[in-house]
């Protein structure tokens, strides 16, 4: 019977069968109350019929009375066919109930009921009184009945009966037409009959799955008490849904997606236990395993291909509520923080205790080399992204890269006590610093999720200045040892002949000094060995002792200061140095000097200093002082260039900010 009333009950939705058998009795549609009968009260109520087809007559297979013709008696007819068998006997409600045809017996019982309350086949009118035997029969065989259903419902998970629940549904979705048509007639339906199957079907497989989460995990000397629990609860979970997922999603109708329903009681059934476990009092392992398997096991498991399909996570509650989950957390991520300012500070004591006792860092290809950054990276690394799991928030799991900007200070001031006391080994230890530093770098830079912008860039600006503080430290003594070597640089026989072959000189027997650091470090330093000697060579050419007083000296300087660069270039570059730009910055210096026209130094000031953003005016007439030719209203007028010329200081790199003039 088709029911088209709201389904009140929100667990368990059923799907409309088709009919059965024709609808209510005229009287029962029209809502018409029962007509009394003579000796007693007759229900109006037509039940769906549940018949079928009645069976064709078996035609006997018999020769007619009235066929005249006869056939010799002893030749058999090959052409006649042979008798139809005999339809096989009816099952009775035992038979059915035995073969677990729950759908089939129920059609019997609903049979019976029609026959005695409703009227049976043909419109025939029930009797005026029903039987109290016949009516205590039916009560009992649908009890017998009901109880095999339930009994079906709870083994549905072990050692199931696919057809068995298959017909068990099917029973049920009768049962709820059959109490439909009861409702709509006025709700009299006979006292014994069980309403409200799809209520019932629900509270009895949820009280299975609670039966099944309550089973006791396998023990494991591995593991506590808790954690036993929770993977005791994982395994029942996955292996129950799967199979859901395979056996029992098949015995339903599709849309009424079983899965997901068992999926919201078995995941309730869970956070109830959870919640007693996180409000218990967990110690640091316990909680980092309860939060592993809430923020990362559980949501793994629901997203498995064969669950996924079926299985919306979406609309499943919290595990675990925020006001036990944060605590949980906390515990958790102060715990990491502990682990890890301790394992970090044990690294730093290690290397400061090498130094102290005079040892040099171990070398690999003739580089030495420090485990310090590898260590502390491999550390972070691992208690960060695990952290984001854990937690399940990767932004949380970041605050503990905090200590990383504590680590590098100390690591900082460790390095400035190296370069302080100036030890035997002290070089040794920084160009082995220097490896940790490119490598710092380059894992901030690479893994930049991990860490707040500002916790990034206070590490950056750390690393910074321990980069410049190694180099100064290295490269200070080779400025040392070549001042005489500059001093020789313009003067009257540098104009007459380049001098700078004696401080190429001078830079090759410093290099071997500087041997040590890593390959990728070793050219930042002599990059900067580069940069540092191109702004010496500036310097003292703006410092202004040199005059050119003729046309012939200026060419004469120009020529020196562009072959001087060209050297300089081709010295660093095969040391390693890839600064090509500075032979730019003096090519152009020289440029000015070797120009006369006062329209053409003008555009090769502009030049330079839209190419050099930091070169300034006093750079401009410290340069034009050397030119004894020129006129201060003339150096005045090209020194005037540069205010008109935009300033973008973004695209180029410093070189004059570090040419001090007076």
């Amino acid at each position: 019977m088709r029911s088209d009333s709201p389904q009140k009950h929100d667990g368990f939705k059923w799907s409309t069968l088709a009919p059965l058998s024709n609808p209510l009795r005229k009287a029962a549609a029209e809502k018409k109350p029962p007509g009394k009968a003579a000796g007693g009260p007759k229900l109006n109520l037509k039940f769906p019929k549940v018949w079928g087809p009645k069976a064709p007559q078996v035609r006997r297979n018999s020769t007619s009375t009235t066929d005249k013709r006869t056939e010799p008696q002893d030749i058999p007819d090959l052409t006649a066919q042979p008798p139809p068998a005999p339809p096989p006997p009816a099952l009775t409600f035992e038979q059915h109930l035995s073969a677990l045809h729950l759908s089939e017996a129920g059609r019997l019982l609903l049979a019976r009921e029609e026959r005695l309350f409703v009227g049976g086949p043909d419109d025939k009118a029930p009797p005026l009184e029903v039987p109290s035997g016949d009516v205590d029969a039916l009560a009992a065989d649908r009890q017998t009945l009901e109880e095999a259903v339930l009994q079906t419902l709870r083994g549905s998970l072990d050692q199931m009966d696919a057809d068995a629940l298959k017909s068990a549904v099917t029973f049920m979705q009768q049962e709820d037409e059959c109490d439909d048509g009861w409702e709509q007639y006025g709700g009299m339906a006979p006292p014994w009959r069980l309403r409200g199957w799809r209520q019932l079907h629900d509270e009895t497989l949820r009280s299975l799955v609670e039966e099944r989460m309550d089973a006791p995990p396998t023990p494991s000397t591995e593991q506590s008490s808790i954690q036993a629990d929770v993977h005791g609860m994982g395994r029942r979970l996955r292996r129950d849904l799967l199979l859901v997922a395979e056996r029992v999603k098949p015995c339903y109708p599709s849309h009424l997606a079983i899965c997901q329903l068992y999926a919201t009681w078995y995941h309730h059934c869970i956070s109830i236990r959870l919640r007693r476990l996180a409000d218990f009092g967990l110690d640091d392992r316990d909680c980092t395993f309860l939060l592993r398997w809430v923020n990362d096991y559980y949501p793994q498991l629901l997203q498995e291909p064969q669950l996924a399909a079926d299985i919306d996570a979406k609309v499943l509650q919290e595990l675990l509520p925020e006001n036990l989950l944060s605590p949980l957390e906390e515990q958790y991520l102060s715990h990491q923080q502990r682990e890890l300012t301790t394992y970090v500070g044990r690294i730093l004591d290690q290397a400061q205790e090498a130094w102290t006792k005079g040892e040099e860092p171990p070398k690999e290809d003739g580089c030495f080399v420090s485990p310090t950054a590898y260590d502390v990276i491999q550390m972070v690394n691992g208690i960060v992204n695990a952290a984001a799991k854990v937690v399940g928030d990767p932004h949380k799991a970041q605050n503990l890269t905090r200590q990383l900007q504590d680590l590098l200070h100390r690591f900082r001031t460790f390095q400035a006590q190296v370069i302080k006391r100036n030890k035997a080994n002290s070089a040794a230890f920084v160009k082995a610093n220097l490896g940790c530093v490119a490598q710092f770098r380059h894992f901030l830079s690479t893994q930049s999720r991990l860490f707040p912008e500002d916790v990034r860039e206070g590490c950056l600006s750390v690393l910074s200045d321990m980069k410049q503080s190694a180099h100064d430290y290295l490269l200070n003594p080779v400025h040392r040892n070549l001042k005489l070597c500059y001093r020789k640089l313009f003067s009257q026989e540098w104009l007459k002949k380049s001098t700078l072959v004696l401080l190429l000189s001078g830079l090759e027997d410093e290099m071997p000094q500087l041997q040590g650091s890593s390959e990728s470090c070793h050219r930042e330093l002599i990059g900067q060995l580069h940069q540092e000697v191109s702004v010496e060579y500036a310097r003292r050419l703006l410092k202004g002792e040199l005059r050119l007083k003729d046309k012939q000296q200026q060419q004469q300087a120009a020529d020196n200061v562009d072959d001087d660069a060209c050297a300089l270039h081709d010295f660093f570059a095969r040391h390693g140095s890839e600064e090509a730009w500075l032979q730019k910055a003096l090519s152009m210096m020289a440029e000015i000097l070797k120009l006369q026209d006062l329209p053409a130094i003008q555009c090769q000031v502009a030049s330079l200093g839209s190419d050099f953003p930091d070169f300034s005016e006093k750079h401009v007439m410290s340069l034009l002082k050397l030119k004894c030719s020129l006129t201060k209203e003339d150096r005045m007028n090209i020194q005037a260039v540069l205010a008109e010329i935009p300033k973008d200081c973004g695209r180029s790199r410093p070189f004059f900010s570090f040419v001090l003039v007076k």
